[in-house]
């Protein structure tokens, strides 16, 4: 009798631990490459839907590759329900404690003081980051990150790059990587040929051949159709940096490494080969041998929302979306927000 009273104790005791933040989405990474490593993943952002793209790389990178994944989300004032909106609402910054990288798709974020900590001691330890489409922007306000890097300057001093425009067609015009031919045997473009996204190409000023690693440059295409012609003229003359390599000098005195990307939107994940460069970058970061071709097909189906921001004061708190909600097994899709042209290149969940 004690035996059992006590098994059902331990097993109440390992699913009130398994679950016990409910704050973030924390998936266990089988047998793979990845086995013994951390990812902690931040999604927070009120226009590309990476609370969507965020659980859907970590069931790729724990599931197939063997990577401990971590999602961290933004929450209401109250922490009752995720809100992209609430720019100070990401909760889970502590996990950065315990990572080997972070890989973040956040816009004007404001950590409080303490949690800026957590992010001050991860990028001090000289950390790799990686960096998808407001990553150039990711942070805003009167906060720093030790004394060299402030939350303003963490784009151009960490990612590379700051906020600079839509250097291609808001919602009218796409983006297609060209690889860039200096650098084309590098590991990780392994497996990558065709990488497209209705997301417009971003200007870049501050990356350089010089300084940095290009990958891809960003091909401004005539429209959102990813078999559509690229743009004649001046906007893909040159084109514009799309995905880099760039070192960046910490407060602490340590150097780091970064990849950037200004592809991003839970739309352009769509593409299998922008989701295998984010794979064989978390490799190449956390110092694994990259594979040929990477698995990255989805775990579960993903129905991704088009980007766009959602006025609509009422829209978080009646979906009401938990961490959990977007766990091992579940499908949640979102209704896209007003304005979304029409894009049927994606999968739709059947009603």
């Amino acid at each position: 009798m004690k035996k059992a009273v006590f098994s059902l104790f331990s097993f109440i005791l390992s699913v009130c631990v398994s679950f016990a933040d409910k704050d973030v989405l924390e998936l266990k990474g089988g047998n793979g490459p990845g086995e013994g490593k951390t990812i902690v993943l931040v999604s927070g952002d009120e226009e590309y839907r990476t609370e969507e793209s965020m659980p859907m790389l970590a069931k790729i990178l724990s599931q197939k590759h063997g990577f401990d994944c971590i999602v961290l989300f933004a929450w209401d004032s109250a922490g009752k329900h995720i809100d992209p909106n609430n720019q100070a609402g990401v909760r889970g910054w502590k996990y950065l404690e315990g990572a080997d990288l972070m890989l973040t798709g956040t816009r004007f974020r404001r950590p409080s003081e303490a949690d800026a900590k957590h992010i001050t001691k991860f990028l001090d330890a000289g950390k790799p980051v990686i960096g998808i489409r407001t990553a150039t922007h990711a942070f805003t306000g009167g906060g720093s990150f030790g004394s060299k890097i402030s939350y303003g300057s963490f784009g151009p001093l960490v990612m590379g790059e700051g906020w600079v425009n839509h250097h291609g067609g808001h919602k009218r015009e796409g983006a297609r990587g060209v690889i860039e031919k200096a650098n084309a045997k590098h590991p990780i473009l392994h497996g990558v040929k065709d990488v497209f996204g209705p997301s417009d190409v971003y200007g870049i000023k501050k990356v350089t051949s010089e300084r940095d690693t290009i990958l891809l440059r960003g091909a401004v295409t005539k429209t959102l159709d990813p078999k559509s012609p690229d743009v004649e003229g001046k906007k893909n003359s040159p084109m514009q940096p799309l995905a880099w390599l760039h070192t960046y000098d910490s407060s602490g005195g340590k150097k780091g490494t970064t990849f950037c990307t200004t592809m991003g939107a839970s739309v352009d994940l769509v593409s299998e080969d922008l989701r295998r460069l984010l794979v064989n970058a978390v490799y190449h970061l956390t110092a694994l041998d990259v594979p040929k071709k990477a698995d990255v097909a989805y775990v579960d189906p993903f129905y991704p929302s088009f980007y766009g921001f959602i006025r609509d004061k009422n829209f978080w708190p009646g979906q009401d979306m938990q961490a959990e909600d977007y766990g091992l097994g579940k499908t949640p899709a979102a209704p896209d927000p007003k304005g979304t042209p029409n894009w049927p290149f994606r999968p739709v969940k059947k009603k």
